[in-house]
């Protein structure tokens, strides 16, 4: 997993509200392009850059392919984003100590 493919991947409003509606449920493109404003074959194209950032697991039924959110990525980043908090929330207290003193 690159973080930088899901960062990519994330970037999008759209590829994340795909990302929302697949933490309730695995769903076809099908499913998930009814509540959007855009055709399947767009939400299959959103529904490729997840799978290639590794966010999303495919699974062919018959003539359709389910999709099912991967939080394992996300997981990986939340971890980097918090490390990387906490060594700025440690400078900007020390910076914050220095000004005051």
């Amino acid at each position: 997993m690159s973080a930088d493919a899901v960062f990519a991947a994330l970037a999008d409003p759209t590829r994340r509200g795909l990302v929302e509606s697949l933490a309730s449920a695995p769903a076809t493109a099908t499913d998930l392009a009814k509540g959007l404003p855009m055709t399947r074959q767009a939400v299959s194209k959103h529904l490729a850059m997840l799978a290639a950032a590794e966010l999303v697991s495919t699974e062919r039924r018959g003539r359709e392919t389910r999709y099912t959110l991967r939080p394992e990525p996300l997981r990986e980043v939340s971890r980097w984003v918090d490390a990387v908090g906490d060594e700025w929330a440690d400078r900007l207290s020390r910076l914050e100590r220095s000004i005051r003193d």
